[in-house]
């Protein structure tokens, strides 16, 4: 269905900007980036997202801003002053934007945040609640917390709807970092000592983020409102390497080696970290984003995985 509206998308250059504008069907779809996204359904507008850039000429009679572009999470980062780095684009930018959306009459502006607001773990039996208090821990989850308190400002002052999504770990074709190597460690069918975690996490297909950033675009429902997302389906680290196997048309081969037994080496190599992402839980509660919009993941966690395996082939 098209929607007879102008849209402005930002991050059409990245894994889930360039998702939501290969699926956006609109009278007019601006995409605001600093390089060309060469996406034929879209008109370029060359822009930073900063504290100082000047977005009023590309957000002229535009309806909705869905706004994906971010300094992402780093595993790594060698930045003197991380906070300061993501602060600079994911607060500062974002808020610049907003700023000038609402003083061009934008009617609603679609956030793309981070489960990270509300925290990096969960403990047996307890989920993330779009209501929880705000809990983030590193300088890109602080950061995304930061932007979300300030949009709802503006969005009190100005009368301009605000959408917050918050994903956990999204994955797709062309997914890179972690995710990516499991993909490779499950086509290669290696004995990997990961066949006896029974952790919980909460995932996302790239597919299900964009349909709930399309669903929210007009949805009246969506208005002010702070969403969770996910597959609808937790999963261990054992049964997603299951799965990755499967759909790499292998049978898996994992070996039983005890949780304690890979928390303890991860101490001894000074790997505790990889070990905890790899044995912790993160789930989600998405029960006010299926009520509220009446949305439903419309592929599995299957699915979604054996997409990530077509693009290879």
């Amino acid at each position: 269905m098209k929607l007879e509206k102008t849209i402005l998308l930002t991050g059409a250059t990245g894994f889930v900007g360039r998702a939501v504008a290969s699926e956006l069907k609109t009278s007019e779809l601006r995409l605001l980036s600093r390089k060309d996204p060469h996406i034929a359904e879209g008109i370029f507008c060359k822009a930073e997202i900063s504290s100082s850039s000047v977005h009023l000429i590309y957000l002229d009679k535009v309806d909705v801003v869905v706004h994906s572009a971010a300094r992402v999470h780093v595993m790594a980062d060698t930045a003197v002053d991380p906070l300061e780095e993501y602060r600079a684009v994911n607060v500062a930018g974002t808020l610049n934007l907003a700023r000038q959306a609402a003083v061009a009459g934008v009617k609603r502006f679609i956030f793309v945040s981070s489960v990270k607001v509300n925290g990096e773990a969960t403990t047996d039996g307890e989920t993330f609640r779009c209501d929880d208090e705000p809990k983030p821990e590193d300088p890109y989850g602080i950061s995304k917390a930061e932007a979300e308190c300030g949009l709802r400002e503006i969005s009190i002052e100005t009368g301009m709807e605000v959408v917050i999504i918050r994903p956990p770990l999204v994955y797709g074709p062309g997914v890179k970092a972690n995710f990516a190597s499991m993909l490779k460690f499950a086509s290669k069918n290696l004995p990997l000592p990961l066949g006896a975690i029974h952790n919980k996490r909460s995932m996302v297909a790239l597919d299900n983020l964009v349909d709930l950033i399309v669903t929210c675009i007009d949805h009246p429902k969506a208005a002010n409102q702070t969403f969770l997302v996910s597959d609808d389906r937790d999963v261990s680290t054992t049964q997603l390497l299951q799965m990755m196997t499967r759909a790499a048309g292998k049978k898996p081969w994992l070996l039983p080696v005890p949780m304690s037994w890979l928390k303890f080496a991860g101490k001894l190599t000074g790997k505790q970290a990889v070990v905890d992402r790899l044995c912790g839980n993160l789930q989600v509660d998405i029960s006010h984003t299926k009520t509220t919009l009446g949305w439903s993941p419309p592929i599995t966690v299957e699915e979604g995985i054996a997409r990530c395996f077509a693009l290879k082939r």
